[in-house]
């Protein structure tokens, strides 16, 4: 939120859930952190019903070869993982919870750890042009990893981790589970 003047009003206007005048503008803000220093990397700012994947995705131009980008489910989009690697870059993200998949399924490559082939989506996604949509690759390999959270007296949850990292004698189950939890 902030201040109700008319410059802002102008550039980033309330939401349309509030009746005019009785509310504050609020402007959506992406942010780049870095793990190793806790500095924020990169910054962009848009209006509020921008949705987050679109600003992650003008965010991408600061991420540098070998960088490991964190992100929760919404970042996890076929398109997005593909434009990650093809910056010399690695994903870990939550799994989207529309996408569904099973252990027996893909290249089983340890304890709640495997290899699966996304394919290329058949139509073309929201936030995508038909030019970069016609560019994307038929399909792509990811790494699935599972892990549970444990809370006693409550349910058992499963968390399904995406990533780029396909490698498992470099990066193991445990590494990567541990990267995301720092997220």
């Amino acid at each position: 939120m902030m201040p109700d003047t008319v410059e802002n009003q102008k550039e980033y206007p309330q939401p349309s859930s509030q009746k005019p005048e009785c509310g504050f503008p609020i402007a959506k803000i992406g942010v780049v952190f870095s793990l190793v220093t806790g500095t924020a990397v990169a910054l962009c700012i848009d209006v509020l019903n921008t949705h987050d994947i679109k600003l992650a995705r003008r965010l991408y131009s600061f991420l540098k070869p070998n960088d490991v980008l964190l992100g929760d489910r919404a970042f996890c989009a076929y398109a997005d993982m593909v434009t990650i690697t093809k910056l010399g870059c690695d994903a870990i993200f939550r799994k989207h919870q529309s996408r569904t998949t099973t252990m027996q399924k893909g290249k089983i490559v340890g304890d709640c750890d495997k290899l699966v082939t996304w394919y290329k989506p058949k139509s073309c996604p929201k936030g995508l042009n038909k030019d970069e949509f016609d560019a994307l690759p038929s399909s792509i390999t990811v790494r699935e990893v599972y892990y549970y959270v444990v809370i006693p007296g409550f349910r058992t949850q499963q968390v399904s981790l995406i990533t780029t990292l396909l490698d498992k004698a470099a990066y193991s189950t445990l590494e990567i589970v541990g990267i995301y939890g720092k997220r």
